[in-house]
């Protein structure tokens, strides 16, 4: 079994990385996503829902026993304890399902992966991967998108950006930084020509 080349792919939220890592896949990259790791936890029958009605309770829960993310989304974010909580639940459940699919990867012969995770740095992912990319953009232009793609009060996208690592120490800490204020058509040429590099370089 060969070990696969891991790329980290990160950023704040609003940032573009799931539109990134989109791209990636569609050209042919194999991407493991904590997003929809984290969503398969949290599906209907999800692993995760027993530990998070015990530790929330069944005010994050709809009638029909599903989550609420939204109602789980406003109690962490307004309360470091509780999110914190929420973290020590899912982090390593989805660590554990991602190391799983690297694995498999090695198996399959996949020459490198993406792991696609918000909070790679904050997490300590980052000691799995070879090289980290990091998406960027000014934080305006961060709490706009997050207002618009979620639906947010300006104070909402905020307490959610302010949750993670600030993106300035994610750059820093970053093998290479993308910057997604711009036209995405830019941003994908960009990671195009990145995916050709790396194909490339690991033959």
């Amino acid at each position: 079994m060969n070990k696969p080349y891991v790329i980290g792919l990160t950023g704040g939220i609003g940032s573009g990385k799931t539109a990134a890592a989109d791209f990636l896949a569609e050209r042919g990259a194999t991407v493991i996503d904590a997003d929809v790791e984290s969503r398969a936890l949290t599906a209907e029958g999800g692993e995760a829902l027993p530990r998070i009605r015990e530790a929330f309770g069944d005010g994050v829960f709809d009638e029909n026993g599903l989550l609420n993310r939204r109602a789980l989304g406003n109690l962490v974010f307004g309360d470091r304890e509780k999110r914190l909580a929420l973290e020590g639940i899912l982090h390593p459940m989805i660590q554990h399902r991602m190391i799983k699919k690297i694995r498999q990867a090695g198996v399959e012969d996949v020459p490198f992966v993406f792991l696609s995770v918000p909070l790679l740095f904050e997490t300590g992912m980052d000691a799995l991967c070879d090289e980290t990319w990091c998406l960027s953009l000014p934080v305006e232009e961060q709490i706009r998108r997050v207002m618009a793609r979620d639906d947010m009060t300006r104070e909402e996208a905020v307490a959610r950006i302010e949750s993670q690592m600030p993106l300035e120490e994610k750059c820093r800490r970053a093998s290479l930084v993308i910057r997604t204020n711009r036209p995405i058509e830019a941003t994908q040429a960009e990671l195009a020509v990145l995916l050709r590099e790396l194909r490339r370089r690991l033959g």
